[in-house]
């Protein structure tokens, strides 16, 4: 299992993925050889899955944010697979959820402005198969998105 110098390597690393090695291991109290390998350790183990950049659609121009809860009419074998489908060639759709529940599905979806959110919504999300329910949620503000794990 991970010990303290595990946690300590996964914190700063949730903090700052793009970390050097001798920065990372300087943070965390270790050596960077021992850094080095502990990640390549946790990679292996699936632990860390990967590094990502954390991207500011506000800044880029998105200024709508819509999560829009999804009741699927299941009438169809496979109709939840086939919305999936459907839904992901959406580039504005930027998360598809699944739950257990009255609500099967969650899409998140950014726009420009609401005229491009009416136009998104309106041409491309009313058009998806196999939607026997939709209600949208607009994101006015966001009060805490913590990424990390408290390791």
């Amino acid at each position: 299992m991970l010990d303290d110098i595990d946690r300590r390597i996964l914190r700063q690393l949730q903090a700052d993925p793009g970390l050097s090695m001798p920065d990372l291991a300087d943070l965390a109290r270790t050596t960077p050889a021992r850094a080095a390998r502990r990640v390549e350790r946790m990679e292996s183990e699936g632990i860390i899955q990967g590094r990502e950049a954390v991207v500011d659609w506000a800044a880029l121009g998105f200024a709508v944010h819509v999560s829009l809860r999804v009741t699927v009419d299941k009438a169809a074998p496979r109709a939840l697979d086939e919305l999936m489908s459907a839904a992901r060639e959406i580039p504005e759709v930027i998360e598809i959820q699944t739950f257990l529940g009255r609500v099967d599905l969650r899409l998140a979806v950014i726009a420009r402005d609401m005229a491009h959110y009416q136009e998104v919504y309106r041409d491309r999300i009313l058009t998806l198969p196999h939607i026997a329910d939709i209600e949208a949620l607009l994101t006015i503000s966001t009060v805490k998105d913590e990424g990390g794990l408290p390791v």
